[in-house]
């Protein structure tokens, strides 16, 4: 029998402070929980995924730079790394990837650079989870050219919202340009605070507007400080605190995710 054809999510918002490194974590730790074998792929030239992941890299060890930089030259599966639980892995970034935009902007191929790494790695994996740069760049159409699916953290907030709108315009662009399986799985609320009202109004928005409440997630990622108390200390929540709201809303995702079928 074939083996089943790996998952390759990126989790992406052109806005910043949405969520999203924390939904690759905390996602991809919820899954390898539940017994997947997950890879985080560390995208961002701030590499805070390898950071809450309790991952440091040295000066002399491979990251994504070095595999997009110079593919010829490296095996992608010697950059992988493995976390302290059982079924998670990361490839992790380095400061260097930032520098990556002006290297490869006059190489041929450019834009599928990461999607060659990933696929001599993805029949290891049951879930592939990118964390994207959090603007528009050449590692951001490098994300969406090796994933199937793009998963959308919200922050219920009125920016946020209106953010929403370039993003699948960016998802849409690739599909047509480079990559036609590329599409948006799935729109995830996140930091909902139901005491105030603007958490209510934005999450009304997102169930009601034709565009996104169909891709709607029931799970919502609740504001809670354990989230971000985990990921000071290199460890995802779900392992952190297991019976804090962060690890039941994540586990919760988690299990919504394995059950949603990738689709327009």
């Amino acid at each position: 029998m074939a083996k089943k054809q790996a998952r390759i999510a990126a989790v992406a918002n052109e806005k910043g402070g949405v969520g999203k490194t924390a939904m690759v974590i905390n996602l991809g730790a919820a899954l390898a929980k539940m017994g997947k074998r997950v890879l985080i792929v560390d995208t961002d030239p701030q590499h805070n995924a390898g950071s809450g992941l309790g991952i440091e890299l040295g000066d002399d060890e491979l990251s994504i730079y070095d595999l997009i930089s110079d593919p010829d030259s490296h095996n992608p599966a010697d950059a992988v790394r493995p976390t302290h639980w059982k079924g998670l892995d990361l490839l992790p970034s380095h400061i260097d990837l930032s520098g990556a935009e002006v290297e490869l902007v006059d190489r041929r191929g450019r834009e599928g650079r990461l999607k060659t790494v990933v696929s001599g790695l993805v029949n290891d994996y049951d879930a592939v989870l990118m964390d994207s740069p959090p603007s528009l760049s050449l590692l951001t159409i490098n994300v969406f050219a090796a994933c199937h699916e793009v998963l959308v953290p919200c922050q219920t907030q009125p920016y946020a919202f209106r953010a929403l709108e370039d993003l699948f315009d960016t998802v849409n662009d690739v599909a047509d340009e480079i990559n036609p399986d590329l599409r948006v799985s799935g729109v995830v609320a996140t930091f909902y605070d139901k005491r105030t009202r603007v958490s209510h109004m934005i999450l009304e928005r997102l169930k009601k507007d034709e565009r996104y409440r169909r891709l709607l997630y029931d799970t919502v990622i609740r504001n809670n400080t354990t989230i971000a108390a985990s990921s000071e200390t290199g460890k995802p929540v779900v392992f952190y605190r297991s019976t804090s709201n962060g690890a039941r809303d994540f586990e919760a995702l988690a299990r919504e995710f394995l059950r949603k079928k990738p689709g327009r």
